[in-house]
């Protein structure tokens, strides 16, 4: 239930051909066909979490939460300041090679490519 999804920056214009370099992965539950698992999330909070890496930036790492507007977003520290909102997150099919789009800390949109979703099993 629980996966491990890795996401790399897509077309931007600083970027033609997306980058690698600059991405998430993160942790959370999806069912068969990559749709949101509110309820398992609910008792799998704490293992959703997420991996942010950039190049020529240090990494961050946080969590997968719901903000109190009812938005999705990654958080890296208490409070909503630094929380980076996804996009319309449970109208998403997470599969490979989909688009999710990310406000990031600078307040930019950009859009991130689903490149691998596997199993993630718990420590």
């Amino acid at each position: 239930m629980l996966k491990k999804i890795v996401l790399h920056l897509a077309r931007t214009p600083d970027y033609p051909d997306g980058s690698s370099q600059h991405g998430y992965d993160f942790v959370a539950p999806l069912n068969d066909d990559g749709e949101f698992d509110l309820k398992a999330w609910k008792a799998h909070k704490d293992d959703c979490t997420v991996h942010r890496f950039w190049q020529g930036e240090d990494d961050e790492r946080g969590h997968l939460e719901r903000t109190q507007g009812g938005r999705w977003a990654f958080s890296y520290a208490p409070g909503e300041e630094d929380d980076e909102p996804i996009f319309k997150f449970l109208q998403h099919q997470i599969t490979d090679g989909e688009y999710i789009s990310i406000t990031e800390h600078d307040g930019v949109t950009r859009p991130f490519r689903v490149v691998s979703i596997r199993p993630y099993v718990l420590a």
